[in-house]
């Protein structure tokens, strides 16, 4: 199944960070490059009550994750992870 909308895609409206700060809590942080700062707010605030006390290698991370994912792709947010992990 192919991810390909048949309308073009519009500009995000916003982009955020989530950033992995370490094993003690508070374990996330969300930063902003741009975008209205009440819709980034808001998502900031959704995001941190899913992922405040949960670090990046418990298992109800990936459920938490994806719905995150999915919050931003609503919302028309970029979205980057940075896990704090070199490559």
């Amino acid at each position: 199944m192919s991810n390909i909308s048949a309308t073009p895609t519009e500009a995000p409206r916003g982009h955020v960070r989530v950033v992995y700060l370490g094993p003690a809590a508070p374990h996330w942080e969300v930063d902003s490059d741009f975008g209205d700062r009440r819709v980034i707010e808001e998502f900031r605030q959704r995001t941190m009550a899913r992922l405040l006390l949960l670090p990046a290698h418990d298992p109800q991370f990936r459920r938490n994750r994806d719905r995150v994912v999915n919050d931003a792709e609503r919302e028309n947010l970029a979205i980057e992870w940075d896990y704090g992990t070199e490559a």
